[in-house]
């Protein structure tokens, strides 16, 4: 049961962050349909250069990514049937995880989900040139989430935290 919920949490997450990356290329894709002047080729430079560093490097590689393979390592050495079932959920540090993070996590999480609204009152080609940079933080979080996964699953030692209570049981 440990390793199908590690499995289960690392597809889950990355079926998710597929999903987004699928959707919002479209959308980034629809943008070159719209007249490019030299400033929207600035601001698309700019927005996937920082996208690249902000979301792909800081928030994926440095955070998110070693902290879900972490948690699905956690997972395969403490299954219960609740963590097992919710393994995506988690993963990402919903439940039986710190206070701190869960804080974290549900924050972030509600913070995307105001950002995807906003954006999306975006014309285009400034909507896409957002989604654009999205895309490539996504796809950079979805390949570091990968090699961590792959990692923590298969070496002796991960020494990434999953930042879980200090209960064996929640």
């Amino acid at each position: 049961m440990g390793m199908f919920g590690a499995l289960w949490g690392v597809t889950g997450v990355s079926l998710l962050l597929g999903g987004a990356v699928l959707r919002l290329w479209q959308m980034a894709a629809e943008a070159f349909h719209s007249d490019f002047y030299w400033y929207h080729w600035v601001s698309l430079i700019c927005m996937v250069l920082f996208m690249s560093y902000a979301e792909g490097y800081k928030g994926f590689q440095q955070g998110f990514s070693p902290r879900v393979a972490a948690r699905a390592r956690y997972l395969r050495s403490f299954p219960n049937l609740p963590r097992t079932l919710l393994a995506p959920f988690f993963c990402m540090g919903y439940f039986h995880a710190t206070k701190r993070r869960m804080t974290v996590s549900i924050s972030l999480t509600l913070g995307i989900i105001f950002l995807v609204l906003a954006v999306r009152l975006l014309p285009q080609p400034w909507r896409g040139i957002v989604d654009a940079g999205v895309v490539v933080g996504l796809v950079w979080g979805l390949v570091t989430l990968l090699l961590y996964s792959f990692q923590a699953l298969t070496a002796k030692e991960f020494r990434h935290s999953p930042e879980v209570p200090n209960t064996k049981d929640f």
